[in-house]
C-alpha cells in the first residue's frame, strides 16, 4: 500500500478508520526483510504516536515471526528541560521492560554528544557564543551526531538499517518536500538523506495533528504510561515537541517548542515560562540564567563578552569594513559563565521536588572544561577547580598535572615582566605553554613550526589595529552596522574560530 493512498487529516474518525490497513502496512515492511529497525523517540506526540503503532502492529504478530531487533533511540542532549527528561528517562526504562515482559524485539538507548562536543564544553569551554538562528552550532553535535553515531555502529553490524521516524508531512512543508525527494520509486521506503545504507520509513506520515491526539487518546500506551500524561505536560507547556534530529531537514527546537532549557535561538522560551506558570516554580533559576545567556546576543553587547581574536588567534574584518568579526567569548566571562551555572545548580537542588533535581553539567564537562582552558586558553590559575569548590563546597578527583605546570603566581610575575618590557604578556604565556606542551618530548620537530605560527599572530591592541585598517581603506570612521558584523560573524568558522 502506498502511503499516498491514505486521506488521513480530514477529519480524525476518517483517517483512523484506515488504521487497520496501516498496520498491516507496518508487519509487511517488517517481515519482508532482516534489516533492524532504529525507532527515534523524542516523548513527544508523533514519535510516542509513531511507536505504539508499530508496536500494536507487530505484537499481532506469532512470536516466532518478532525476532528481527527493534531500537528504540532518543537523544539527550545533556541540557534537556528537566521535566521533559525525566519523562523520556521513566519511559525508556518501562519500554524495555515491557518489551522483555511481552516478547517483543525492542530495547530502548539514550544517545548523549561526546564529551568534547557537548554544550557545556563547546561555550564554556572553547568559548562558542551562545547559539542564535543564523548561527545554531549546537544542533550537529548535540542532536545528529549521536543519532547517527548509533545508526552508524548498526549498520556496521547489520549491513542496512530502517530509521524509524514519527515525521508528518503537516508539520513541516520542508519536511514534506525532503521526504518525497528521497522517496524510492515502487517502496515504502525513502533513503536517508545523508547516511549510506540508511532508509527511512515514516509510518504516520500523512497523520494530521488532530489523528495524533485522537489515536493517543483512544489507545493506551503497550508499555504502560498514561497518555493523558502527554496530554498535560503539552498543555503546561503551551508547546510542541522537539523531534529526534538526524538530519538538517528534520525540524529543529525553536519558536518554543520542547527542547534545550538553554536554548537562545528563540527570542522567549515561552514553553518554560509556561511551565513555570502551572507551577513547577523551581525552573525559574534556569530560566533566568537562560535569559542571561540570550542577552549576550545583544550587538551593542558583544564586546563586552567576546575576544575580538577567533580561537585561531587571527583578527577578521567583515568584508570591506573597519569591524571586527567578534570571536568566542572571553576567558573571564567564560569563568563568570561557569560560577553562575554551578550557583544555578545549588539553587535548583534546594527548591527543586524531591528526586527532581537535575544535573545541569557533568563532571566530566568539568574535566574536559579544565583541560581546554590550561592547555589552549592560558588559564594558568587552574580557575575551575577553585570554582567547583567554591560553589559546590567539594573537590572532584582532578588529574594532577606535571611539576613545569604554570600556576597563577607565575601568570602575574610574568604579566609584571612584561609590562616593564613592553612584551604582549599573551605572546610569552603561549611560547611558554607550547614548550611545556613538549617538555620531555624525544622528538620536538614541530615546536618551531608552533612558535613561528605564535608570532605570525596579531598581538597589538585592537585600536592599533583599527586604526591601521582604517587607514588601509581611506575611511575616518566606522562603515557599517551591527547587523552587518553579526551575518559577517555567521559566515566565518564555527564557534568564532
Amino acid at each position: 500500500m502506498n502511503m499516498d493512498e491514505l486521506k488521513i487529516g480530514d477529519e480524525a474518525a476518517k483517517g483512523l478508520g484506515l488504521l487497520p490497513r496501516l498496520m498491516e502496512d507496518v508487519r509487511e515492511i517488517y517481515l519482508e526483510d532482516d534489516r533492524p529497525w532504529v525507532v527515534g523517540y523524542s516523548g513527544g506526540k508523533d514519535s510516542t504516536t509513531a511507536l505504539q503503532l508499530i508496536w500494536a502492529s507487530l505484537i499481532a504478530l506469532p512470536p516466532e515471526r518478532r525476532t528481527k531487533p527493534i531500537y528504540v533511540i532518543s537523544s539527550d542532549t545533556l541540557v534537556e528541560t528537566p521535566v521533559v527528561s525525566r519523562y523520556i528517562d521513566q519511559t525508556l526504562h518501562k519500554i524495555t521492560s515491557a518489551a522483555a515482559e511481552q516478547g517483543m524485539p525492542i530495547v530502548a538507548h539514550k544517545v548523549v554528544p561526546e564529551v568534547d562536543k557537548s554544550f557545556w564544553v563547546n561555550m564554556i569551554g572553547r568559548g562558542y557564543p551562545a547559539p542564535s538562528r543564523r548561527f545554531r552550532w549546537c544542533t550537529e553535535r548535540l542532536k545528529i551526531e549521536p543519532a547517527n553515531d548509533f545508526i552508524k555502529s548498526r549498520v556496521a553490524e547489520f549491513g542496512e538499517v530502517v530509521m524509524v521516524l514519527g515525521v508528518r508531512s503537516q508539520e513541516s512543508a520542508t519536511r514534506a518536500q525532503v521526504m518525497s525527494l528521497h522517496r524510492i520509486p515502487g517502496s515504502r521506503l525513502s533513503r536517508h538523506s545523508s547516511l549510506l545504507n540508511a532508509f527511512v520509513y515514516a509510518p504516520i506520515a500523512a497523520f494530521s495533528t488532530d489523528d495524533v491526539w485522537t489515536y493517543l487518546l483512544q489507545n493506551p500506551s503497550p508499555w504502560g504510561n498514561d497518555n493523558r500524561d502527554l496530554v498535560a505536560m503539552y498543555r503546561n507547556a503551551a508547546s510542541g515537541e522537539c523531534p529526534l534530529v538526524v538530519d538538517t531537514s528534520t525540524p529543529s527546537c525553536g519558536n518554543s517548542r520542547f527542547g534545550c532549557w538553554v536554548c537562545t535561538v528563540v527570542e522567549r522560551d515561552k514553553a518554560m515560562e509556561a511551565m513555570i506558570d502551572s507551577g513547577e516554580e523551581w525552573l525559574t533559576p534556569l530560566l533566568d540564567f537562560r535569559d542571561k545567556l540570550s542577552a549576550t546576543q545583544d550587538p551593542a553587547r558583544k564586546r563586552d563578552f567576546r575576544d575580538f581574536r577567533r580561537r585561531t588567534g587571527h583578527i577578521s574584518f567583515i568584508k570591506d569594513t573597519d569591524r571586527v568579526m567578534p570571536g568566542p567569548y572571553k576567558l573571564e566571562f567564560c569563568r563568570e559563565i561557569l560560577r553562575q551555572l554551578l550557583e544555578t545548580q545549588v539553587q535548583v537542588a534546594r527548591e527543586a521536588p524531591i528526586g527532581e533535581a537535575p544535573l545541569l553539567i557533568q563532571e566530566e564537562e568539568l574535566h574536559e572544561i579544565r583541560r581546554l582552558w590550561r592547555t589552549e586558553r592560558g588559564d594558568w590559575a587552574d580557575s575551575v577547580p577553585r570554582i567547583v569548590r567554591e560553589t559546590l563546597g567539594k573537590d572532584l578527583d582532578w588529574v594532577a598535572e606535571d611539576s613545569v605546570a604554570f600556576t597563577s603566581d607565575d601568570g602575574e610575575l610574568l604579566d609584571s615582566i612584561c609590562a616593564e618590557n613592553d612584551v604582549p604578556t599573551e605572546l610569552v604565556m603561549k611560547l611558554l605553554d607550547i614548550e611545556r606542551a613538549s617538555h620531555g618530548l624525544k622528538r620536538r620537530h614541530a615546536v618551531h613550526t608552533r612558535i613561528e605560527d605564535a608570532f605570525r599572530l596579531d598581538w597589538r591592541d585592537l585600536d592599533v589595529i583599527v586604526d591601521e585598517r582604517r587607514r588601509d581603506l581611506g575611511i575616518d570612521g566606522d562603515t557599517t552596522d551591527e547587523d552587518e558584523a553579526e551575518l559577517g560573524f555567521d559566515a566565518e568558522e564555527e564557534g568564532g574560530r
